[in-house]
């Protein structure tokens, strides 16, 4: 599955006319990664049954957007960051208004990555609407707009669980609500509560990396956060209670994953994987 979605996203990025914006562009969406979020829009897919090859696009779609974010959240006016996954920035290595030019492509062409895909036109549009509701002014660009102007301030759990939510929670979901739409629509609020959970438990287990691992293990600066004055979740909780709510978020992800009709194999596989990550 991860060969066949890099394969395509490189077959992607080799259709644009050469340019040092494509270069950035192609520097920061084949520079690895987890590739988590078009995953789980694929093996809901899968779950079900279903062959997942003729939506490969919309996966691609999903981690553009994903990519382009990131571009964005590490220039010197947001986190400032000069390490992604393991490699340095997209700003560092191509000029700020470069690594702009690039995140701005990203999310312009996932939308004709969608419209072009060979899918029928409906299911384009949902597509289209979902992914951009979530990474949008209501969705993703919410939550960062919250982060930006929380840092350096005090504030509650439930404030930072709205950062989360919608920061790293929005484009989970809406990866999963995008695959169940296709396969399952009858339960596509449960896998959108499903990714809300598994976003929050993501974001917690990143505080808690930040400050337990090394920049070389986690391909990022660690440190970030408290040289940002960002709140987390260890800052609030401690350690331990960080750790235990992340094992409580992902139980309760079985929990409803279990109510559902699909191979829930797939989703507890990623589960275990997911608790033992290190970056």
């Amino acid at each position: 599955m991860i060969e066949q979605l890099e394969t395509r996203l490189q077959e992607i990025m080799d259709s644009y006319k050469p340019s040092k914006v494509r270069d950035a562009m192609q520097y920061s969406l084949m520079a690895g990664g987890k590739r988590l979020r078009p995953v789980f829009f694929l093996e809901v897919l899968s779950s079900y049954g279903v062959s997942y090859e003729e939506y490969l696009d919309i996966a691609c779609a999903i981690e553009m957007i994903h990519t382009y974010s990131l571009i964005h959240d590490d220039l010197p006016g947001m986190d400032d960051d000069s390490l992604r996954r393991g490699k340095p920035t997209c700003h560092i290595k191509f000029g700020e208004a470069t690594a702009i030019l690039a995140g701005d492509a990203l999310l312009n062409q996932a939308m004709l990555v969608i419209l072009n895909a060979n899918i029928d036109t409906e299911l384009k549009l949902k597509s289209l609407q979902i992914l951009f509701d979530a990474s949008g002014v209501e969705g993703m660009i919410y939550g960062q707009n919250l982060d930006m102007e929380s840092e350096k301030k005090k504030i509650d759990l439930t404030k930072l669980e709205e950062i989360h939510y919608y920061k790293t929670g929005a484009l989970i979901s809406a990866a999963l609500e995008m695959g169940a739409t296709i396969v399952d629509n009858d339960n596509v609020s449960t896998w959108k509560e499903i990714g809300m959970k598994i976003g929050l438990a993501f974001q917690i287990q990143d505080d808690i990396l930040d400050v337990t691992m090394t920049s070389d293990k986690l391909g990022k600066n660690a440190g970030s956060d408290i040289a940002n004055g960002k709140a987390t979740y260890v800052k609030l909780l401690g350690m331990d209670a960080s750790c235990q709510e992340v094992e409580k978020l992902l139980k309760e992800c079985q929990s409803l994953l279990s109510s559902l009709t699909c191979d829930n194999e797939i989703y507890l596989g990623i589960f275990e994987q997911l608790k033992k990550r290190g970056n």
